[in-house]
């Protein structure tokens, strides 16, 4: 599943594509992929004749601005965009297709069709769902290291648990999860409440940088992620962990380690991470 520095690749190479562009008609083939409203053909009424006026990210959302209207998309697993020329043929598991008027169209693409699409009124995005119960983005203010401290000492969930809870932090899925705390040297099944001010500190400080380098580099391409130039991302070269059982620690040589925490995957240095 992209995560931050995915999707916020994918919006900064859609922007040059679609801002400015007029859609002239949707298609949708997929109904399920349109959460809200619950009538396609609603949802595509209303999107006719608006225009992309930006693009934002919200977590691990993107929120296309249009005159009216928040278009509000999460990728899931396999979504992709792709801009192209009316008449192109459509690539399988394209289920919606926005035509502009000057001859493109946006295909939305998603082989595991678990990708979804909220449509609001501009105003009303933030309070509905799926944004309304989301913790502030990593890079805002709000996100502190006391604050991330205050989060933690109320709960006896593992620190990795915690991390994925997108109404604490937006942003982190598996990869960067798993990063973080290498880099915090922090094994990923500790009890939250157990961290000391200072590993906090740590593990904030290196929460906000990996992000940072990871949208540098356009992303990690761990398996079918590509931007919507079609292009991968570079960052996973300089993962730690992440997808290297059995290979030797980086920093330490030992064999990096794979166990299950929150019900997911998770890599770590038994060294590194005591």
């Amino acid at each position: 599943m992209p995560e931050l520095p995915e999707v916020e690749t994918i919006r900064r190479t859609l922007i040059p594509l679609t801002v400015g562009k007029t859609i002239e008609e949707v298609q949708v083939f997929w109904p399920k992929i349109v959460q809200y409203p619950a009538d396609v053909t609603e949802f595509a009424e209303t999107v006719k004749g608006q225009t992309i006026h930006d693009i934002e990210r919200r977590g691990k959302f993107l929120k296309f601005m249009l005159d009216k209207h928040v278009l509000i998309s999460h990728l899931r697993m396999e979504g992709r965009y792709a801009v192209w020329r009316k008449g192109d043929p459509a690539e399988p598991h394209t289920h919606v297709i926005f035509r502009f008027t000057d001859g493109t169209e946006l295909r939305y693409r998603d082989v595991r069709k678990f990708g979804t699409m909220h449509l609001y009124p501009k105003g009303e995005e933030d309070g509905r769902p799926p944004l309304s119960q989301l913790g502030p983005e990593p890079f805002s203010e709000t996100f502190t290291a006391n604050f991330l401290a205050e989060r933690l000492r109320k709960t006896n969930r593992t620190i990795k648990t915690v991390l994925l809870d997108q109404t604490v932090v937006v942003g982190f899925g598996n990869i960067y999860v798993d990063e973080s705390l290498f880099r915090a040297e922090i094994r990923p099944e500790r009890i939250a409440s157990s961290l000391t001010d200072e590993e906090v500190a740590r593990l904030h400080r290196e929460m906000v940088a990996i992000l940072q380098e990871a949208i540098e580099k356009g992303g990690s391409t761990v398996r079918s992620y590509v931007n919507t130039q079609g292009e991968s991302g570079m960052f996973q070269l300089q993962l730690f962990v992440y997808g290297r059982k059995g290979e030797p620690c980086k920093r330490c040589g030992q064999p990096i380690q794979k166990t299950v925490v929150a019900g997911r995957g998770t890599h770590y240095c038994p060294c590194c991470q005591r």
